[in-house]
């Protein structure tokens, strides 16, 4: 899909001591929303030019974003949806259309789209939808008649916080809205898609500055451009970090049952020139304890008031080994996947999936008849185990209740 770029918008972000800026140049005709971002951001530089784990040179000029930032997940014509099937990647490229609010409901369960901020700008995009085929004066009327629709898309994926608090953000427009309320919809939604894009930026560089030069980091699941409206927020730090020379090597596990870091992170990485090494879920703590890695960098579902965190399952045993071995862990996730709400990891709600996407690969049955099996989709790590939060507002480090609040509130 192509078509002419134009000059649309510019949005800025700032770090909370006011030192860091990120300034994205949205234009109209590609990418998400028919947009493409265009940014520009002086990240931290480090004093040690040379990496002493993987001599690889530290780069201090300021990062070219779109040499990084390939891939757009979700596409908005005016007039569709169209979601990039992450189900069949990295062999089959090819987009979903949605035209109404279900649709994309479904999409959003049957992991179409995945990834909990693309979650959220996917189910923005289907408020928009939904709103075709309601008839009303105003913003409230409208609303009233549109709640079934937005009550089907929430339910579409319990654990992500990020749809909830896009559907929330969609609500409260509409409500204040009078009779240009669809258009005030349209706005929210292309609102939510750039806002998430330019945190996706500004978290790479806060992240990145946590690194010391030339380190190995590990990821799980699928985190990057893919699960978000661009950039991406564990991948992003790791884009950034790879940018500076502060990652000197990458790893990224498998990822079972939906192999999201086999089928989609190592792709995704490979489309911007970043080498990384697959390692079997089973293989990271023998990998952290040859030294090779001194950063655990994941993404989150949920982010309790306490710091702990909802992620892929799989997330907290990488948890409990990084501690055991000394080896960092940090969780990169913009502020709309905070839920001060909900005051620890015992209150989710974690997704169970149906049993049977254990029982073969790739539509292989590998498993005997007549065999139970048990799919919980998240985990939760205890925010005791995370060493860094961070998020556009800044980083937590070694979260409590206490630092959580005094960050968001």
């Amino acid at each position: 899909m192509t078509s002419a770029t134009l000059l649309k918008s510019a949005s800025r972000f700032r770090g909370n001591d006011g030192s860091q800026e990120v300034v994205v140049i949205c234009a109209e005709g590609g990418g998400l929303g028919g947009n493409h971002c265009e940014n520009s951001e002086s990240l931290p530089t480090n004093s040690n030019p040379i990496s002493p784990i993987y001599n690889a040179p530290m780069n201090t000029s300021p990062l070219d974003f779109d040499r990084y930032d390939h891939i757009r997940p979700i596409l908005w014509t005016g007039d569709t949806l169209d979601l990039l099937d992450q189900r069949k990647l990295p062999f089959v490229v090819e987009h979903v259309s949605c035209t109404t609010s279900d649709e994309v409901a479904q999409a959003i369960h049957d992991l179409t789209v995945r990834g909990a901020p693309a979650i959220g700008i996917a189910a923005a995009w289907g408020t928009v939808l939904g709103a075709r085929d309601i008839e009303a004066d105003t913003g409230e009327a409208a609303l009233a008649k549109l709640e079934p629709a937005l009550q089907r898309l929430n339910a579409a994926r319990p654990t992500a916080v990020n749809l909830a608090w896009a559907l929330a953000r969609m609500r409260r427009v509409l409500a204040t809205s009078g009779a240009d309320w669809r258009e005030v919809l349209a706005r929210e939604a292309q609102a939510i898609a750039e806002e998430d894009l330019a945190a996706n930026r500004h978290m790479g560089a806060l992240g990145a500055g946590l690194i010391a030069p030339g380190s190995g980091v590990l990821t799980h699941c699928n985190t990057g451009s893919l699960a978000t409206a661009g950039f991406g927020t564990a991948l992003g730090v790791i884009r950034a970090g790879m940018a500076q020379g502060r990652i000197g090597k990458v790893f990224a596990g498998e990822t079972r049952p939906w192999l999201q870091g086999a089928r989609l992170t190592v792709w995704e990485l490979q489309q911007d020139g970043i080498d990384a090494t697959l390692i079997a879920d089973s293989a990271a703590a023998h990998l952290m304890k040859t030294g090779a890695v001194q950063w655990i960098v994941v993404g989150a579902d949920r982010i309790c008031a306490n710091g702990d965190t909802a992620n892929k399952i799989g997330t907290y045993q990488l948890a409990i080994a990084a501690r055991h071995h000394g080896v960092k862990f940090m969780v990169v996730a913009p502020s709309s996947t905070v839920d001060m709400d909900t005051a620890d990891g015992t209150q989710i709600e974690i997704e169970q999936r149906d049993p049977g996407e254990l029982f073969g690969i790739g539509g292989t049955r590998t498993v005997a008849e007549g065999i139970q099996a048990w799919n919980p989709v998240f985990d939760v790590t205890p925010g005791t185990l995370i060493d860094a939060i961070v998020t556009e507002r800044g980083v937590v480090e070694r979260p409590t209740a206490a630092s959580m609040r005094a960050t968001f509130g």
